[in-house]
């Protein structure tokens, strides 16, 4: 049987309260086991309007479970999708505050910037590549406002895909002067490498991936707009972020993007 509304409602209350207080909730597929990704959808939608009502609107979208091995783990054959709002954007020269979040992890993506709209069904590699204004080298910081990330497939939809910020690089690349396939990425946790791959781990082009994003948002009603930052996927495992630590990813053509975390709590000065 589906949530009711007000259990809908209830979860996403819940989820708020563990993204602002720091205090993680028991999984959500344990407690409801007939609960379906619909039904995840809808709370994902509700955490949404929730936040949007508080001043926080939507600047994007992000796609997670692109990698085979990401979708095998949660038995799935298919993406999973999440909002990106404007408290989500991190400069990259400001560090994160490990008392801010809850088991932080980071993941280096190609992000499409679009110069117009997306609307599906129907919409094609071709047309995306058309549409977008530049790519920029991005870290995700996915993070989990359920217990220990024991999740199921449920619980990260619901959780807005497990994210938690964004910190876009600096450079600005046409797609004239890359193949968005062929990007490779280096991933560094204070120098040392520790993961290495290519944006074709993302559905064999990260374009793809902002194809379907277009193409399943039609089934809601709603699409891509103008502006609108799309992060297609990792290109490599999530790695932890701790504090006193920089992770640092450097992507061919693209350039690089970094982010250091703390463990201050109080208000970081930067120049």
């Amino acid at each position: 049987m589906p949530l009711t509304r007000d259990e809908v409602r209830a979860l996403a209350a819940e989820l708020l309260r563990a993204e602002r207080t720091g205090t993680p909730i028991e999984p959500i597929s344990q407690r409801y086991p007939a609960a379906t990704t619909d039904d995840a959808y809808a709370i994902q939608v509700e955490g949404v309007r929730l936040r949007v009502a508080d001043g926080d609107p939507v600047r994007g979208h992000k796609v997670g479970l692109t990698a085979k091995a990401m979708q095998q783990q949660f038995g799935v054959d298919t993406p999973d999708f999440g909002v990106l709002r404007a408290s989500m954007f991190h400069p990259e020269s400001t560090p994160l505050r490990a008392a801010d979040l809850i088991a932080p992890r980071a993941e280096p993506e190609v992000s499409f910037v679009l110069g117009r709209p997306l609307r599906g069904p129907g919409v094609t590699v071709a047309d995306v590549l058309a549409a977008t204004e530049f790519v920029v080298p991005s870290l995700e910081i996915i993070d989990s406002r359920i217990q220990d990330w024991r999740i199921g497939i449920v619980d990260t939809i619901a959780d807005n895909a497990s994210s938690a910020l964004v910190v876009v690089g600096g450079n600005r690349v046409r797609l004239d002067d890359v193949d968005p396939r062929l990007i490779g990425v280096t991933l560094r946790d204070n120098g040392e490498v520790v993961e290495t791959g290519a944006s074709g781990a993302v559905l064999g082009n990260p374009a793809t991936a902002v194809a379907w994003l277009a193409n399943t948002l039609a089934a809601y009603q709603t699409g891509l707009e103008e502006g609108d930052l799309i992060m297609p996927g990792s290109c490599t495992r999530a790695v932890p972020l701790t504090a006193g630590h920089t992770v640092r990813a450097d992507f061919d053509v693209l350039g690089h993007v970094s982010v250091s975390v703390i463990e201050a709590k109080a208000p970081v000065v930067t120049a």
